[in-house]
């Protein structure tokens, strides 16, 4: 194929025309992108030395960098010469499609805001959801960031927790610890609430208002099942439960006391 004369002369008026533009729209885009970054962490520094509630940090870093962004690739375009109004009307229509094929992220990003505007749950909360619980470590644009007790990260994204249940156990002081205790049948069921009432009498972290409940639940299979139900400080829950297992383990058998376990009796008959 052969490009005659004019083409190669309207090609050529067209670099000139362009090129100067192109030129200074790429060097204002490279410039721009590092002020944009420098205002994002200055934006950081300024937040982290507010008292501004910590889950939204993050969020609001992210959608200041995400504006900013924008509005810089929105100037470059019209350095070049590309029409505003044009770019606008097909940047609308790209937007509804992106929308539509991105509705489970826009429904992320609205449980975001919802999250941070109701506070559920703060950075720092140990929560119970979907299935998985841990210790809120990251509220972002679209995902909250947990943190289990074997260092596991766990990423939900923020629309499902916005529209299903949730357990938050560290919005109350107070958490009421539960036990059940077994002893034998034929054991002093006086004596066993005894010594349950006198272990939990001796933990200075057990409160003793309300008092310690003990009740006898269950006369189970194998056991005779004493349900224990006593008040603590949240931070104290799970350092009392285990404490408190260990001593009826060790204390039972002293006085007399029977832990059952099951049982099965087999007897043989033996024929002709």
């Amino acid at each position: 194929m052969q490009i005659n004369a004019d083409t190669i002369e309207k090609l050529t008026d067209m670099a000139l025309q362009y090129a100067p533009k192109l030129g200074s729209a790429i060097i204002v885009l490279i410039i721009g992108l590092i002020v944009v970054k420098a205002i994002t962490k200055g934006f950081v520094a300024v937040l982290n030395k507010s008292k501004l509630d910590a889950s939204l940090k993050p969020f609001l870093t992210g959608i200041i960098n995400t504006l900013l962004k924008v509005l810089l690739f929105v100037s470059v375009l019209g350095m070049i010469g590309i029409e505003m109004t044009s770019f606008i009307a097909i940047l609308g229509a790209v937007g509804l499609a992106v929308g539509m094929a991105l509705s489970g992220t826009l429904q992320n990003f609205a449980g975001g805001v919802m999250i941070l505007t109701f506070k559920p749950y703060r950075v720092g909360d140990f929560i119970e959801a979907k299935g998985y619980s841990g210790t809120v470590s990251q509220i972002q644009i679209f995902n909250t960031v947990l943190r289990t007790g074997d260092n596991k990260t766990i990423i939900i994204p923020n629309g499902q927790l916005n529209n299903s249940s949730m357990i938050n156990f560290s919005v109350e002081e107070k958490r009421r610890v539960d036990w059940t205790f077994g002893i034998a049948y034929g054991d002093d069921a006086d004596l066993a609430r005894a010594v349950i009432k006198e272990l939990c009498d001796a933990d200075e972290r057990i409160h003793k208002d309300p008092e310690v409940f003990i009740a006898v639940s269950a006369l189970a299979d194998s056991s005779v099942n004493f349900v224990v139900r006593a008040w603590v400080d949240k931070a104290n829950y799970w350092p009392v439960f285990f404490a408190m297992n260990e001593k009826v383990y060790k204390t039972f058998p002293q006085r007399g006391l029977n832990i059952p376990f099951p049982q099965m009796d087999v007897h043989l008959h033996k024929e002709g």
